[in-house]
């Protein structure tokens, strides 16, 4: 299982040095201007829609399960999106840090790239719960089809290895694109969605970990 998993956790470890490093170089305002430096109209209404996702979109695929009569998936998603999520709430009310929109108040009007239409948000930005919910879902799909590669592995009918890896890629880059859409809305700064994205990496995983003998 670790081995099926290891494609998955490695990109998404060089992800997050990538983004480390990022934010050891430049300052948090600076930084967040830089990976804004690039809007368009198409991507502002791509990244509107995008980031929605997280919102009950996802959580409505969660459900789909159900209908395959895979009932304990839907119940592990749901036990660590609560299990994350109560960390992460805990984590906003504590540090209870401002968003974009107040951190750059002292700064020249229209210095922050906002996005026509999208309700700025004030205050509870750290960490990101959206970044949270996009990689919790995915890392949940990503580990229930590494345990389906190691099934079929077993039975000697292995998933292409190309094909595999290329899906747990894909569900990586699209939880990474939804973190992302967060910054580009100037709803969260990028260390919010790096913390989000580690609490939705590590609750599944620990999950996982801990119920995987009821799971399987």
């Amino acid at each position: 299982m670790k081995k099926a998993f290891s494609v998955y956790a490695i990109a998404y470890a060089v992800l997050l040095l990538f983004v480390l490093g990022l934010l050891y170089t430049y300052p948090k305002l600076e930084l967040h201007l830089l990976l804004n430096s690039c809007h368009t109209k198409l991507q502002d209404t791509f990244f509107t829609y995008y980031s929605m996702l997280a919102e009950w979109p996802i959580y409505v695929l969660a459900l789909l399960p159900l209908l395959l009569k895979h009932v304990k998936l839907t119940i592990f998603y749901a036990v660590c999106e609560l299990t994350g999520g109560a960390v992460l709430q805990a984590l906003k009310y504590f540090f209870d840090m401002p968003r974009p929109a107040v951190a750059f108040q002292n700064y020249p009007d229209g210095v922050l790239p906002v996005v026509e239409g999208i309700d700025m948000h004030s205050s509870n930005s750290f960490p990101s719960g959206h970044a949270f919910t996009f990689f919790v879902f995915c890392t949940c799909c990503a580990l229930y089809l590494a345990y389906r590669h190691q099934c079929k592995t077993c039975q000697g009918k292995p998933t292409a290895k190309f094909l595999y890896a290329g899906t747990l890629l894909l569900l990586l880059s699209l939880a990474a694109l939804g973190a992302y859409s967060r910054v580009y809305l100037s709803q969260h700064f990028l260390s919010d969605v790096c913390v989000g994205s580690i609490i939705g990496f590590v609750t599944p995983c620990l999950m996982f970990y801990l119920f995987r003998s009821k799971l399987v």
